[in-house]
């Protein structure tokens, strides 16, 4: 009696589905919508609104994800989970990041690539054969969903932003140079990390770091308390230009290797447990206290090291305008790091790429996949801890 039931039900959907415009799309659609919820249904133990001692966790509404198909495209309503975020695995499976790739795989062709090293690559990414027709639509999407992420509109205020350069091997007139691509990365008032930026440089200067923090300025963004990078003499003026107000902190971990870079190599592991201890100390003035014992004790001994040491002190220590966040998220770059260091990961597969459109559009795609776990993780800096901060400032 069951199965003539679920077989009268199973009939009743196919009717539902055959008065569609497209009867196999929505299928599809329908289908995916199904073993989401069975896998969240497994991720946190227990079912939509059901009481259970099982339950490991909660949904948090639903958020609306494009997904691409060789059926067509339709708009998924992916449930979103408070903690751990929650991806549906058979978007995971095939992800912007490798249509980008196939993409690569294409215009290297064009661009005249060995075709050994193409067929390599393509192998790599469990590609046989793909036809014109399938690159250009991959193109035609890619660039589209590239466009709208890289010139969103920006919130007005973003307490601390990072900036990094990521240097790769890119043909530009039939030469591969070694050029710049500025990641800038920043957290919103809600304590969420973001990709602001993904910008290509042909040269590093105060005017082309000017015109990336312009094109920010034009998408909204007016306000920032803390920017953090290396010690690029442009990159420095460009902020102090374009951001009246901010503070510039200087990478403690890149000023720690300009300093080590005057030390001998049998005293570089001693000096370095020492140098360290200026930026755990709890305040300011410890750290400017312990910084000149540290410089009395080896003036002498190391001096070139010294000099860069008393030279950029004071721009490594700006993070202590901020005691109320954790020292370690807003004193270097390290949360661009690990991200260049993911990115670099993944472009080693092609090696030379034929265009800078092409290297943007593969990054960028990674970056999209990135900003949307960031999105659904948990806050980089609390909420709470940015109001606290700004009615400081206010009654300053």
């Amino acid at each position: 009696m069951a199965y003539h039931k679920d077989t009268a039900n199973l009939e009743k959907m196919l009717l539902k589905f055959l008065s569609e415009p497209d009867p196999m799309l929505s299928m599809l659609q329908w289908l995916c919508h199904k073993m989401m919820e069975v896998e969240v249904e497994n991720k946190l133990g227990a079912g939509k609104g059901e009481h259970s001692p099982k339950r490991t966790g909660y949904r948090s509404g639903t958020r609306v994800r494009r997904f691409d198909t060789r059926m067509g495209t339709m708009y998924l309503l992916v449930p979103k989970v408070r903690k751990g975020g929650y991806i549906p695995f058979f978007v995971t499976e095939r992800k912007r990041s490798e249509q980008a790739l196939i993409q690569v795989v294409q215009e290297a062709f064009v661009n005249g690539v060995s075709t050994r090293k193409i067929e390599r690559l393509a192998q790599s990414l469990g590609i046989e054969s793909i036809s014109a027709s399938q690159v250009s639509q991959i193109n035609k999407e890619l660039n589209e969903q590239v466009e709208e992420f890289r010139n969103r509109p920006l919130e007005n205020t973003y307490p601390v932003i990072w900036i990094d350069a990521l240097y790769e091997k890119i043909r530009d007139n039939h030469r591969a140079c070694n050029m710049a691509v500025h990641v800038v990365c920043g957290v919103n008032l809600d304590g969420k990390r973001e990709i602001l930026a993904i910008e290509p440089m042909y040269e590093e200067s105060e005017a082309s770091y000017t015109a990336l923090f312009d094109n920010l300025k034009k998408r909204g963004l007016q306000n920032v308390w803390l920017a953090v990078s290396d010690a690029h003499q442009g990159l420095i003026a460009a902020v102090q230009k374009s951001f009246v107000g901010c503070s510039w902190q200087r990478c403690k971990v890149h000023f720690m290797r300009n300093i080590l870079a005057h030390i001998p190599a049998k005293d570089k592991e001693s000096f370095a447990a020492k140098l360290k201890q200026i930026w755990q100390q709890p305040d300011y003035e410890s750290a400017k206290r312990y910084a000149e014992l540290l410089i009395e004790e080896y003036e002498t001994r190391f001096p070139k090291a010294i000099v860069v040491l008393e030279n950029g002190l004071e721009d490594s220590l700006q993070y202590y305008e901020f005691p109320e966040i954790d020292s370690r998220k807003i004193s270097s770059t390290n949360v661009l790091e690990r991200l260049n260091k993911e990115i670099r990961r993944r472009s080693k597969v092609v090696g030379i790429f034929p265009s800078m459109d092409s290297y943007i559009r593969l990054i960028s795609c990674y970056l999209i996949e990135y900003a949307e776990d960031w999105e659904t993780s948990r806050c980089y800096i609390k909420k709470d801890i940015l109001q606290q901060i700004i009615t400081r400032r206010k009654a300053a």
